[in-house]
């Protein structure tokens, strides 16, 4: 069958469960934890907001044009504290509206270190699931998305908003103090316009992913470079394939590519 990759879709459960959806349906990749699988990229590629045809990507699945006009991709996804849609203002105020200026939670997400992050209310917990993290607290509770952005450059000076993807496939340990303890010595340090959006929330959320055995070294396959992908589904973590523990393919990264699924 022929499927146009999209990120994988995720199920919080003891593990993690991800499907692949396409037109006619979805494929179980749990299903094949442990067994074959085989695909090939077509070598069409189509923009994820306007269909066409094009040669590269730009963004998360995007033609030029639409990387540099369409509301998904404005440039507050990346640096959320420019966004505008608390002022009507934006790329597309109905879209803004409908996304940004809706409730987002500050939020720690724990791998192998301590990472800051937002994301929309609605996203608990597939933001985290889609990082790959092992852990994930809530910090604060804003009620846009401006507002996050700010409290996220408040927190930035003490911790990263990037995931070491490397080590985080790779299970690498993590030896530092508990997510909690963290959440309310960082109150201590937020300037005073902001501790009104802290929340008294204590919940640790923790996840186990479909992997068989983590790697010691993981190679990334890139379907622009290596189209042909076949070997055994030895995990799943965030938005990643295990193949064969040892190579692993990032999905979402492949966003508006075609592929046939053989297995």
């Amino acid at each position: 069958m022929f499927v146009r990759l999209h990120k994988m879709q995720s199920e919080f459960a003891d593990p993690i469960r991800y499907v692949l959806k396409h037109d006619e349906g979805q494929i179980a990749l749990n299903d094949f934890i442990g067994k074959q699988i085989e695909f090939v990229f077509t070598g069409q590629i189509s923009c994820v907001n306007c269909n066409k045809v094009i040669n590269k990507t730009f963004g998360e699945g995007f033609c030029f044009s639409c990387f540099s006009t369409a509301a998904a991709a404005s440039p507050c996804i990346l640096h959320p504290e420019l966004c505008q849609a608390h002022l009507g203002l934006g790329r597309d105020p109905a879209y803004e509206e409908a996304h940004h200026n809706q409730p987002h939670v500050v939020y720690l997400a724990q791998t192998n270190q301590i990472k800051v992050g937002i994301t929309r209310n609605t996203q608990m917990p597939t933001r985290w699931i889609d990082q790959g993290a092992a852990a994930a607290i809530v910090l604060a509770q804003v009620p846009n998305r401006y507002l996050s952005g700010v409290l996220e450059v408040a927190l930035k000076t003490a911790f990263s908003d990037k995931t070491n993807w490397q080590l985080m496939l790779k299970n690498a340990p993590y030896d530092g103090p508990e997510l909690l303890d963290i959440k309310w010595e960082l109150e201590e340090t937020l300037p005073s316009d902001l501790t009104q959006f802290w929340t008294d929330e204590q919940h640790t959320w923790h996840f186990n992913y479909p992997v068989l055995e983590y790697p010691k070294k993981v190679n990334s396959i890139s379907l622009d470079t290596s189209p042909h992908v076949k070997g055994t589904l030895s995990g799943i973590r965030g938005q990643y394939l295990y193949i064969d523990n040892s190579s692993v393919i990032n999905i979402r990264r492949h966003t508006g590519y075609q592929i046939k699924w053989e297995s």
